[in-house]
C-alpha cells in the first residue's frame, strides 16, 4: 500500500547556507488495512512524510510508492483521503457547498455525495450546523468538517495530519471512535499526532522520527519493550533522551 525506499529530502535555506535535512534515508512499508502512527517533535519530519505522500513536494532521492504506483500518479488520487493539520475554507460557503464541490471533484454522482455526506454529517455531529457559513464554525467544528471531506469519497487510504487538533474531549472521543470504526472496515490509515495516548489506542505500527531520521518502526508493544516503559509517551521520551 505505502512504500518508502531510502527517501531523503533537503529544504534549501538562503544562499550560501547549508540545506537542512528534513528526511535522511527513510525506508518503511505499510500494508493494506493497517494503521501507522507517526510520532516526533516539531521539525522531526512528520509533515515532510505527509507532503511527500500527497505529492506536494518531491524527494531529492529514493522512491515512494502508493498502491504499487509512484506517488502522485493520477489513478491513485481518488483512493486517498487527506486531512491537513489546519482547515481552510472559503468563508461564505457552508459544509453542504463543500460536499457538493468535493464530491464532484472526486467524480461522485449527486445522489452518492448526498447520501454519503448526510451520513457523515450525522456521524461527525455537524447535522445541526450544515447550513451555517464555515466562518462561523469553531476550530473543532472546522476540523470535523475537514475530516468529513477527507472521508467523502470512501477512500481506501487515509492520510491524517493531527486529526485530533483543536478538539475538546468529547470531539476527540468522537473522532477516536470513528477512526476505530474505519480500522474495522479495513481502511489503511497513516496519521501523525502529538497526543501519544491516541497513538497508543489506534496504531498497529509506530514510526518514530527525530531530526529526519527513523529511530523506530514496528509494533507498539515492541517499542514499549525496547524502552522498558509502560506507555508510548514514556518510551518516546526515553528514546529521544538517548539522542540528546
Amino acid at each position: 500500500m505505502i512504500l518508502f525506499n531510502n527517501v531523503s529530502k533537503l529544504y534549501n535555506k538562503e544562499l550560501f547556507q547549508k540545506a537542512a535535512p528534513a528526511l535522511v534515508g527513510l525506508s518503511f512499508t505499510l500494508a493494506g488495512g493497517k494503521t501507522l502512527g507517526l510520532i516526533g517533535a516539531n521539525g522531526a519530519g512528520k509533515s515532510t512524510v505527509i507532503r511527500l505522500l500527497m505529492d506536494f513536494i518531491r524527494p531529492d532521492s529514493g522512491q515512494i510508492m502508493l498502491f504499487n504506483r509512484p506517488a502522485g500518479d493520477v489513478a491513485s488520487r481518488h483512493l486517498i483521503g487527506y486531512l491537513p493539520e489546519t482547515a481552510s475554507f472559503p468563508a461564505n460557503l457552508n459544509i453542504l457547498d463543500m460536499i457538493r464541490f468535493t464530491g464532484a471533484t472526486c467524480g461522485m454522482t449527486a445522489a452518492a455525495r448526498k447520501e454519503r455526506g448526510h451520513r457523515l454529517l450525522i456521524e461527525l455531529n455537524l447535522w445541526e450546523d450544515q447550513k451555517k457559513p464555515l466562518r462561523a464554525y469553531s476550530k473543532g467544528m472546522r476540523q470535523r468538517a475537514n475530516l468529513l471531506l477527507a472521508l467523502l469519497n470512501d477512500p481506501q487510504l487515509l492520510i491524517l495530519d493531527e486529526p485530533m487538533s483543536g478538539l475538546d474531549p468529547i470531539g476527540r472521543n468522537q473522532i477516536m471512535t470513528l477512526m476505530q470504526d474505519l480500522k474495522s472496515q479495513g481502511k489503511t490509515i497513516l496519521f501523525c499526532s502529538h497526543i501519544l495516548q491516541d497513538v497508543d489506542r489506534l496504531a498497529d505500527e509506530l514510526l518514530v522520527l527525530h531530526r529526519g531520521h527513523c529511530l523506530f518502526h514496528g509494533q507498539p508493544r515492541a517499542f514499549l519493550e525496547a524502552e522498558n516503559k509502560g506507555n508510548a509517551e514514556a518510551a518516546y521520551l526515553s528514546l529521544i533522551a538517548k539522542e540528546s
